[in-house]
């Protein structure tokens, strides 16, 4: 397969944003000083938190799984693009950008497109996963939805 990356390696992906989004949001409850703000990220972290333990269900399953269809390599291709633009694919990026938000306004703004990103890579995967594995992620995707527009509230209230 070259340079694309199999299914498991696709859900560990997804393992790794949701460390570096539990990661970040921990952090940034620990840097702000607005209790809302504050309330909001802890939230979250949980939230993220609780979201690989589902992913690592769904690794459970994928291993050894390859996808169905004629073209699987250009697919795991395009998939590997998707990931390489997400801000939390590699390891503790989640801290690190954390760290060099100025504020609370862009700690919510890379959150925003934190959980936008995720939307797209998780409604990706969904092609290639076990068809089990699917309604898992429908209802993550429905959860960064939440967090989505519960980060465009507080965007809004700044």
């Amino acid at each position: 397969m070259g340079d694309s990356f199999a299914v498991s390696e696709i859900v560990e992906i997804g393992v790794q944003i949701e460390i570096n989004g539990r990661d970040f949001y921990q952090k940034a409850a620990e840097k702000t000083k607005d209790f809302g703000v504050k309330e909001i990220f802890e939230w979250l972290g949980k939230e993220e938190e609780a979201h690989i333990s589902t992913f690592q269900k769904i690794l459970d399953s994928a291993h050894k799984y390859e996808p169905r269809g004629a073209y699987p390599d250009e697919y795991f291709s395009y998939m590997n693009t998707l990931a390489e633009g997400h801000v939390f694919t590699k390891e503790r990026t989640g801290l690190a950008v954390s760290r060099n938000t100025a504020s609370d306004s862009d700690a919510i703004e890379l959150g925003i497109k934190f959980e936008k990103e995720s939307i797209v890579f998780y409604e990706e995967m969904k092609k290639i996963v076990h068809d089990e594995d699917k309604t898992l992620l429908d209802q993550l995707i429905d959860q960064e939805k939440i967090h989505l527009q519960k980060l465009q509230v507080f965007k809004k209230d700044l």
